[in-house]
């Protein structure tokens, strides 16, 4: 999870073939801000939209193509989803994190803490 500014605010490591979903039973219950700006895959009623919605925030996330009844939602402000992505990328620019090197997942959870104070640093 990152913050409005692209910086990394909390970490969970999955599994490789696991749904962002399961990231998100994580961070939700934890999430400070008052809007969530996620891609369609987080487009899942009972585990994010509901749970954002009871809280009193605002899910930014488009619709999936399949869904029957389109949901609304900020353009202006999913335009912003960039410093998501733009952080992952400059995390892939550490060839340990991107090749995945590390046999354990702590191992790996330990580089991607490193990466990411390098990355704050800068």
């Amino acid at each position: 999870m990152v913050d409005a500014l692209g910086n990394p605010v909390a970490f969970h490591l999955t599994g490789g073939q696991a749904h962002d979903l399961e990231g998100s039973d994580v961070f939700l219950p934890q999430m400070q801000a008052q809007a969530l700006l996620a891609d369609k895959a987080f487009d899942a009623d009972a585990r994010v939209i509901l749970p954002l919605l009871a809280q009193g925030k605002t899910p930014v996330i488009p619709s999936v193509p399949g869904r029957s009844q389109k949901r609304d939602y900020d353009e202006d402000l999913y335009e912003e989803r960039h410093l998501i992505e733009n952080f992952f990328c400059k995390l892939k620019q550490f060839r340990a994190i991107a090749t995945r090197y590390d046999k354990l997942a702590v191992n790996f959870l330990a580089g991607v803490h490193a990466a990411a104070i390098v990355i704050l640093l800068n």
